[in-house]
């Protein structure tokens, strides 16, 4: 090694191990694509190892890059939380928080119940991810994330946020138009919507064989928000979760004492972003929001 590391530079580098590009790096960092290779070619002289393979598809970490990786993490923890600390001390919290969720969570509840939490934080600003997918906590895309299915392992700390209910869903035009449901047999004639198998966020969300044995499936998406928009045209019955189900009156639980699927909500975090006040000021919240709205995840009403 032939001098100090510089710190950012360990920034760079943390970025392009994550992302695997110069330009996802770049747009991370807030900088040329130019200057994220540059950077890392000072630290690889710097350190006197190469830490990237480079490939036509981007950059893989080395073995020396592996081996980095964890102590360049403790390294950015730290200097986040000594930054927190000694800025601005006459602001509780400042800084931006990044939450990864579930598109429809995101759209349909979360974004309508920060307010009060920023009204309550000026200087604090969240970043939204709405994902047709689970977010990425390897890869630091964000600093929180709800999802369905927690981590098994690693430096993360879990805790369940709630339970709540999927419900079979039809547009009452459509129901009004079409043969009742009176029982599960019924739902045989009936067209449904559902996911793309390829897509599935977890295998449990593949439905249709749970309800009828030969289901007529007639429209797939990626998205939530899109099956309940193709029922509200009249495309057919879909399950949605219970807070796209109540957003919208104009549609109807079909069968809810038959039809319905538990699941579970996890609030997800590194363990060394919880350090930070801002974090954990959105952790308390989102935890407290989801107590408060208990009946609408588990019923789908209030």
């Amino acid at each position: 090694m032939k001098r100090d590391i510089d710190w950012n530079d360990l920034r760079y580098f943390l970025a392009m191990a994550r992302l695997g590009r110069f330009s996802p790096a770049a747009r991370r960092l807030r900088v040329e694509h130019s200057t994220v290779a540059r950077r890392i070619e000072r630290l690889e002289r710097t350190m006197g190892t190469q830490l990237f393979d480079r490939h036509r598809e981007g950059l893989t970490l080395t073995e020396a890059g592996q081996a980095l990786l964890p102590m360049a993490e403790v390294v950015e923890s730290t200097m986040a939380v000594v930054a927190e600390e000694l800025s601005d001390r006459d602001v509780a919290v400042s800084g931006e928080v990044r939450l990864g969720t579930p598109e429809g969570l995101a759209v349909c509840f979360l974004t309508s119940k920060l307010k009060p939490l920023l009204d309550d934080y000026p200087e604090l600003t969240v970043e939204l991810l709405a994902l047709p997918r689970l977010a990425n906590l390897a890869s630091r895309e964000a600093d929180l994330a709800i999802t369905l299915e927690p981590p098994r392992r690693g430096p993360y700390v879990v805790a369940r946020w709630t339970d709540f209910t999927y419900f079979l869903y039809g547009a009452q035009d459509y129901l009004a138009t079409h043969a009742p449901i009176v029982t599960r047999t019924d739902l045989t004639g009936h067209p449904f919507i559902a996911y793309i198998d390829d897509y599935l966020l977890i295998p449990e969300l593949s439905f249709l064989e749970k309800l009828c044995d030969k289901p007529n499936l007639r429209f797939c998406s990626t998205s939530m928000l899109a099956h309940k928009e193709a029922v509200l045209a009249g495309v057919g019955l879909a399950v949605l979760a219970p807070y796209i189900g109540v957003s919208d009156s104009r549609l109807t639980k079909v069968l809810p004492e038959e039809a319905n699927f538990q699941h579970t909500f996890w609030l997800v975090a590194h363990a060394d972003r919880l350090r930070l006040k801002r974090v954990r000021v959105v952790w308390d919240y989102l935890r407290s929001l989801s107590g408060a709205h208990r009946p609408l995840f588990l019923h789908g009403s209030g």
